[in-house]
């Protein structure tokens, strides 16, 4: 490990861990000792979930990603590199934040409309009226009787001995 670890990509899912893979390459370590290695570092990193995770191409778990970081030997502003092409990936860059003119008025910034629902939501009373219902209906089949036994008690003779 006398170069510089790779660096992260932060443009797809698949190119990171293409990035990852690249990362396990530069350590040099074999799946058991990267848990091994993820065990010492504090990190619990199971190596038939290391050799998943690089197998696919879909985006890893952020938890995963920090065992993994770590048993590969990396540290410190490297390893969180890492974390955040990772978070980028999955959230989308952070926006940058446009500086707002001095003499800027309510009036002149633009609206924000409001995002559209994407189904409508029921009254709250409408839920309530429909447990009302489901309540009295099961209240009113238990005092009829259709759920209990109707089974004669008999009493016998050693029953009343006692």
């Amino acid at each position: 490990m006398t170069t510089a670890p790779p660096t992260p990509p932060d443009t797809d899912p698949a190119a990171f861990v293409a990035g990852l893979r690249r990362l396990k390459a530069w350590s040099g370590l074999s799946y058991r000792r990267l848990e091994r290695a993820a065990a010492e570092a504090g990190h619990s990193l199971p190596y038939s979930t290391a050799a998943t995770m690089l197998g696919r191409e879909r985006l890893p778990r952020e938890e995963l990603v920090a065992a993994f970081v770590a048993a590969c030997g990396v540290r410190g502003a490297e390893a969180e590199a890492w974390l955040d092409a990772r978070t980028d990936i999955a959230c989308g860059p952070a926006p940058a934040l446009m500086p707002v003119p001095e003499d800027a008025t309510h009036a002149s910034l633009p609206a924000v409309a409001a995002p559209a629902r994407t189904r409508p939501r029921r009254p709250r009373w409408t839920l309530v009226a429909a447990a009302a219902l489901v309540t009295a209906l099961l209240g009113g089949v238990t005092a009829s009787g259709v759920f209990t036994d109707d089974e004669e008690v008999h009493e016998t003779r050693t029953s009343v001995r006692l």
